[in-house]
C-alpha cells in the first residue's frame, strides 16, 4: 500500500488526507522525504554550471516539497493531538532533522555557490524580493555556521542536535505534568462557582473518565477556578500545582534541561563570534540589541509596578475585610481582582460570559475580515485530524484564497497555549500554492461553548496571525506569511485584537446564548470601560518573564537558572503576590525551541506598533476605514518578510512609533 504522505493529494484544495494517514506512515515517509531532499541539495551543490540565482537560490526554494508535506502534517498532530506513538516519533525525529539541516548548512560546496551569487548581487538585475531572499539565504547559512571548519564545525552540529532533543523533551515534560494532575471537587467545593466553571469542571472529568468534577491545569479551567472559588485552601492547592509544572522532580523536571539549553546556546553564539546568545539572536530583529529591548521593557516596568502595588493594597484590604489575615498571596489575586471588578465596573463574569459564544465570536472575526479585506468564509466538509476541528474555504471576489482550520477546545492530547501555523504556506514559485492555515486554542468545552473576554481576545489574536498567512502575496515561500522578524510577527495578531473592542462589533455579535438578545448597551459600556482593569498585574507578570528571558541570554549562561530568575525578580522589586507569567520550568516559548528565546519581549515590541497602528484607523475614518485597511494589507499583511520590517511599518504609518500609545492603551500613562 502506498504511503499517503508521499502521494499527490487529490483532495479539495490539496489538503492532507487525514482520514487515510496513520501514525505508522510518518517514520517511513520522513526517511523517503529526507532522502529526496538530500538528493536535491546534492544536485544543487554539485551542479557543474556556474552558480546563478536560478540554479542555486531558486533551486533551494524549490527543494524539499515532500519534506514540507510530511512535517506539515506531523507537527500539526504532534502539537494539537499527541499520543504516546507521536511523542516517541517526535523524540526520534528531532535529532534526525537537526542533523539533516546541519548537513545542509555545513555543505561547503553549496555555501560557496550561495556566496558566489551573493558577491555578484549587484550585477544580477534582481527584483526587490529576489534580493531580499538572496540576503536572507546567505545570512542564514552564515548564522547557521556554514563558515565554520574543523572542530568548531563538528561541535556546532553536536550543539544543534542536542538542542533539538532538549526542546522536544521540555515540551513533552510540560505536557505530561499538565496531563497527569487533577483535583477532584466534592459538591460542596462547587459552591460559589459560576455555572460555566462547574460545566467546564464536569467536562474535564468526562474527558479523563473520572466520576465527579475536577480542576485540571488547563489555563481555560484553572484561571476561572482561581477567579471564583471562595475556598482559599483549594485555590492554593491548584495554584501550587500550576506553578510546579516542570519542577516536580523526577523524569518530567525541566530545570536541568533549561540549564543545559542556556549553556549550549551561549556556546553556539560564541562559536559564531557573538558576545552572547542575545546579541546573536537580536541581530536579525527590529530591536537589534539587548539594550534596546531592556530600555523598552523598563520604560513599561516602572509604571506597571507602581499600578500593581497600588492594586495589591486594595486587594489586601478586601481580603482582610473577609477575615483573612496576613499577606495577599498569588492564589488570592485573581479572586479578589474579580470581586473588585464586579464592584467597580458592575461586571459579573457569570452574567457576561453567555454573551461571548464561541460561534458568534468566530462570526465576528470573519465579518471583520470581510469588511476590512473582502474575505468570505464558507464551511468545508473535509476530513481533519480531530473531531473537534472545523474548516472553512476562504475566498475573495469568488476566487479561492486559503483554507482555514479552527481547533478551539482544550484536551489532554494538546499542548497548552494558543498558536497559528501554516500546514502549507502561500507561494508562487515553483508553483502557485494557496495557504492552509490552522488556529489552535485551548478553550473550555461546554454546550454551548462560552468564552471569557480574554478567550475572545485570544481568538482574535490568533486569527490576526491567520490573516497574515492568508493574505500573503509573495513569490517565494521563505518570505511568505509570518516569515518575518520575531518582534514584528505579533503586530498583525495584536492589532486585530482591537476590532474585538469596537462597539459596533460587540453590539452585533455579543449575543446571549439563551435569549439571543444583544448585549445591553450599559453592559457593553462596562466591558469596554473595564478593558484595562488589572493591567498592572497583567503587565508585571509579562514584563517580568521577558526580562528574565533577556537576562538568561545576555551574558554568560547561568549555572542555576532558578537562582538567576530569583535574582532578576529581586532586583526588579517584583510584587510578592504576582508571579511571572511563565516561570522557567514552564517557559515553553523560550525552551521548547529557539523561537522566542531572547525574544519574549517581542509581544511588547509589537504592541508599541499595534497601538500606534490602530490609532491610524481612528485618526482616519474609524476602525473599518477602507484606505487604512488597504494600506495595512498592501504594506504589512501581504508582504511577509519580503522587505525589512521597519521599512514596512514606515510605509504603512509614515514613521516609526514611540511607547506613548502603548502606555495610553494599557492605561499606564502618567
Amino acid at each position: 500500500m502506498k504511503n499517503p504522505l508521499l502521494q499527490d493529494w487529490e483532495t479539495p484544495f490539496g489538503m492532507a488526507p487525514f482520514n487515510t494517514i496513520s501514525d505508522e506512515d510518518f517514520a517511513p515517509a520522513l526517511d523517503v522525504a529526507l532522502g529526496a531532499h538530500t538528493a536535491e541539495i546534492a544536485a544543487i551543490s554539485d551542479n557543474p554550471e556556474g552558480p546563478t540565482f536560478a540554479n542555486t537560490i531558486e533551486a533551494l526554494e524549490a527543494a524539499g516539497t515532500d519534506l514540507d508535506k510530511v512535517l506539515g502534517v506531523f507537527f500539526t498532530v504532534a502539537g494539537a493531538d499527541s499520543n504516546p506513538v507521536r511523542e516517541d516519533l517526535q523524540r526520534a525525529f528531532s535529532p534526525k532533522l537537526a542533523a539533516h539541516f546541519s548537513e545542509i548548512s555545513s555543505n561547503k560546496a553549496l555555501f560557496a555557490r550561495v556566496s558566489a551569487v551573493w558577491e555578484a548581487r549587484e550585477t544580477l538585475d534582481l527584483t526587490d524580493e529576489q534580493a531580499r531572499v538572496l540576503m536572507l539565504t546567505h545570512r542564514g547559512f552564515v548564522r547557521a555556521g556554514a563558515a565554520l571548519t574543523g572542530a568548531d564545525e563538528a561541535r556546532m552540529k553536536e550543539i544543534k542536535g542536542r538542542l533539538a532533543v532538549l526542546g522536544t523533551q521540555f515540551t513533552q515534560n510540560l505536557l505530561a505534568d499538565e496531563r497527569s494532575w487533577s483535583m477532584s471537587l466534592a459538591e460542596d467545593d462547587l459552591i460559589g462557582l459560576p455555572d460555566f466553571v462547574v460545566d467546564a469542571a464536569r467536562a474535564a472529568a468526562a474527558e479523563l473518565e473520572l466520576g465527579g468534577p475536577v480542576v485540571t491545569l488547563s489555563r481555560s479551567l484553572i484561571v476561572p477556578f482561581l477567579q471564583f472559588s471562595p475556598r482559599r485552601d483549594l485555590r492554593e492547592k491548584a495554584f501550587r500545582a500550576w506553578e510546579a509544572r516542570g519542577a516536580n522532580g523526577g523524569d518530567t523536571d525541566n530545570r536541568a534541561i533549561a540549564t543545559e539549553t542556556l549553556k549550549l546556546r551561549e556556546e553556539r553564539a560564541r562559536l559564531l563570534g557573538y558576545a552572547s546568545f542575545a546579541d546573536y539572536k537580536l541581530e536579525t530583529e527590529m530591536a537589534k540589541t539587548p539594550d534596546a529591548v531592556r530600555n523598552l521593557l523598563m520604560s513599561v516596568w516602572e509604571p506597571a509596578k507602581t499600578q500593581a502595588n497600588a492594586d495589591a493594597a486594595v486587594l489586601t484590604k478586601m481580603m482582610q475585610d473577609d477575615g483573612v489575615n496576613g499577606d495577599l498571596a498569588p492564589w488570592d489575586w485573581r479572586y479578589y481582582a474579580q470581586k473588585r471588578r464586579a464592584i467597580e465596573h458592575d461586571l459579573d463574569e457569570a452574567a457576561l460570559k453567555p454573551y461571548f459564544q464561541l460561534d458568534r465570536m468566530i462570526d465576528a472575526a470573519f465579518t471583520c475580515a470581510t469588511r476590512l479585506f473582502g474575505l468570505h468564509f464558507a464551511p468545508l466538509d473535509v476530513p481533519l485530524y480531530h473531531k473537534d476541528c472545523r474548516a472553512w474555504e476562504v475566498t475573495r471576489d469568488g476566487k479561492h484564497v486559503a483554507v482555514f482550520i479552527g481547533d478551539f477546545f482544550a484536551r489532554g492530547s494538546k499542548r497548552s497555549g494558543a498558536w497559528c501555523s501554516a500546514m502549507r504556506a502561500q507561494a508562487k514559485f515553483p508553483n502557485v500554492q494557496t495557504p492552509v492555515v490552522i488556529n489552535v486554542c485551548n478553550f473550555a468545552k461546554s454546550d454551548p461553548a462560552l468564552l471569557s473576554y480574554d478567550d475572545a481576545r485570544t481568538l482574535f489574536h490568533e486569527f490576526g496571525h491567520a490573516l497574515h498567512q492568508m493574505l500573503s502575496n509573495v513569490t517565494y515561500e521563505s518570505v511568505s506569511g509570518t516569515s518575518v522578524a520575531r518582534d514584528f510577527v505579533e503586530l498583525p495578531s495584536q492589532l486585530f485584537e482591537h476590532w474585538l473592542e469596537v462597539p459596533e462589533v460587540l453590539s452585533e455579535f455579543a449575543t446571549h446564548a439563551g435569549t439571543g438578545e444583544a448585549m445591553p448597551r450599559a453592559m457593553l459600556d462596562k466591558v469596554l470601560g473595564a478593558a484595562n482593569f488589572d493591567m498592572g498585574f497583567q503587565t508585571v507578570e509579562y514584563v517580568a518573564s521577558a526580562l528574565v528571558d533577556l537576562a538568561f541570554h545576555d551574558g554568560a549562561a547561568p549555572d542555576d537558572p532558578m537562582a538567576r530568575q530569583a535574582a532578576v525578580l529581586d532586583e526588579l522589586g517584583m510584587p510578592d503576590a504576582i508571579r511571572m507569567r511563565h516561570a522557567t520550568p514552564q517557559f515553553a516559548h523560550v525552551f521548547a525551541g529557539d523561537g522566542y528565546s531572547s525574544g519574549y519581549y517581542s509581544y511588547m515590541w509589537s504592541e508599541v506598533m499595534d497601538a500606534d497602528a490602530f490609532e491610524a484607523f481612528e485618526e482616519a475614518g474609524g476602525a473599518f476605514d477602507p484606505e487604512r485597511a488597504d494600506a495595512l494589507e498592501k504594506h504589512i499583511l501581504s508582504t511577509g518578510g519580503s522587505r525589512d520590517a521597519a521599512e514596512l511599518y514606515v510605509a504603512f504609518r509614515g514613521r516609526l512609533p514611540g511607547v506613548e500609545a502603548l502606555l495610553k492603551g494599557r492605561g499606564l500613562a502618567a
